[in-house]
């Protein structure tokens, strides 16, 4: 309507009758107060430039409780929308694959390589369990020799179980002697996929789609030893806190706090949360017994005497005279 104002020279009331809107509706002006939540959705977009505006609505509705309606909105507005480029995939009849119910089912494998600043090649190896789509371990090193893949999924076993399968590409650190022997003593079965075909292995080649465009992509790595505590930092955040949209926007692994049972925090266990804050614990864990004190002011010899029960009961003598050691004795 402004525009149409603007551009013919027209009245109001015409503009309104050629547009069939009462002059109420375009005399409106918004007084919605959008500046709290501009100044967040721009902090949380430079602290995340890869995360649409579905991912930031849930940090914005945690914290202010807004909706995914108004969180699009001032995301369009202030132009952070981040664009994509689909590549043309061919179609192409894929053979059906098992249906996962649980953890360790199938694990994947697959790297991927970025530079130094001072021009120094590295891979990165990264190992996914598909069910919980969970990255298990992040291995950064400029050679990956089969004795390296084994350490790797030595580790993984060691922390998270051993895996029924495991599936790779025909690469010649997967498809190594020692690697194959090893796999088949741990009883883990090789799943490799055809050659020429990454979309058998298409959980793997998602993560490392999402591993570049959001943290490889974005970081500017000066030594080898750099990017492994930053591979390893994105790796936790990647499983504890990162939203992923094929389990309902919620981290892998979410990190929780639990009890043991001497009342010490410990974190990174996933089991259910007890009642927050701790339930009341009862006195007597924390308290001994201790002997009530009998104190007598007695005025001896200009001296104040005071004995515990145990020491009144012996007939022994009190503190205030040659010293008993019997004072706490009870305690």
């Amino acid at each position: 309507m402004r525009r149409l104002l603007a551009e013919f020279k027209a009245s109001e009331r015409h503009v309104c009758e050629l547009m069939a809107v009462p002059r109420s509706s375009g005399r409106y002006r918004s007084r919605r107060n959008d500046s709290q939540i501009q100044e967040r959705l721009r902090e949380l977009a430079r602290e995340h430039p890869r995360f649409g505006y579905r991912r930031l609505h849930l940090y914005l509705h945690r914290e202010m409780g807004v909706n995914h309606k108004k969180v699009q909105r001032v995301y369009r507005e202030l132009g952070l929308t981040v664009k994509r480029t689909r590549r043309k995939h061919l179609r192409r009849a894929l053979q059906p694959r098992p249906i996962l119910t649980a953890p360790n089912q199938e694990w994947a494998l697959d790297f991927a390589s970025d530079v130094t600043a001072g021009g120094q090649r590295f891979r990165v190896l990264g190992v996914i369990d598909r069910f919980p789509r969970k990255c298990l371990a992040l291995e950064v090193a400029t050679s990956f020799p089969s004795r390296r893949v084994t350490r790797v999924l030595e580790r993984a076993i060691a922390a998270y179980g051993k895996p029924q399968s495991i599936r790779s590409d025909n690469g010649p650190e997967f498809v190594a002697r020692e690697l194959r022997k090893w796999l088949a003593d741990a009883g883990a079965k090789t799943l490799y996929i055809e050659p020429g075909s990454p979309w058998e292995n298409g959980y793997c080649e998602s993560f490392n789609s999402k591993m570049r465009d959001e943290f490889l992509n974005g970081e500017h790595f000066y030594s080898l030893k750099e990017a492994r505590v930053l591979a390893e930092r994105w790796r936790v955040y990647f499983n504890t806190e990162r939203p992923h949209s094929s389990l309902g926007y919620r981290p892998p692994a979410p990190e929780v706090w639990i009890t043991n049972n001497m009342g010490k925090w410990e974190s990174g266990k996933q089991t259910t949360l007890p009642t927050f804050p701790l339930p009341r614990l009862r006195r007597d864990r924390f308290i001994t017994r201790c002997a009530t004190l009998t104190i007598s002011l007695v005025q001896i010899t200009g001296q104040a005497t005071a004995r515990c029960a145990c020491c009144r009961a012996e007939g022994r003598p009190a503190p205030g005279g040659p010293s008993c050691g019997h004072r706490r004795c009870c305690l």
